[in-house]
């Protein structure tokens, strides 16, 4: 399987991502219902496997979260 990880620490966001080329399941929480739909469908859509988390200043507002993803 083509795949790979990611951890990505910024001052504003701590993200976890895990992407395999071939399946089409999601397991998405980034804090944003918004931005967390459209992963979902895109990676659906697009036949691959995502898994993210973002914990982010959501309490500021989501352009960090948006953003840094």
């Amino acid at each position: 399987m083509r795949k790979t990880s990611i951890v990505r620490n910024t001052a504003e966001t701590k993200i976890n991502l895990a992407l395999s080329l071939d399946g089409g399941e999601t397991k998405i929480k980034t804090g944003c219902g918004f931005l967390d739909h459209m992963l979902t469908l895109f990676a659906a859509h697009g036949k691959f496997d995502l898994e993210l988390t973002c914990k982010g200043d959501t309490w500021v507002d989501d352009h960090h979260t948006v953003e840094d993803v």
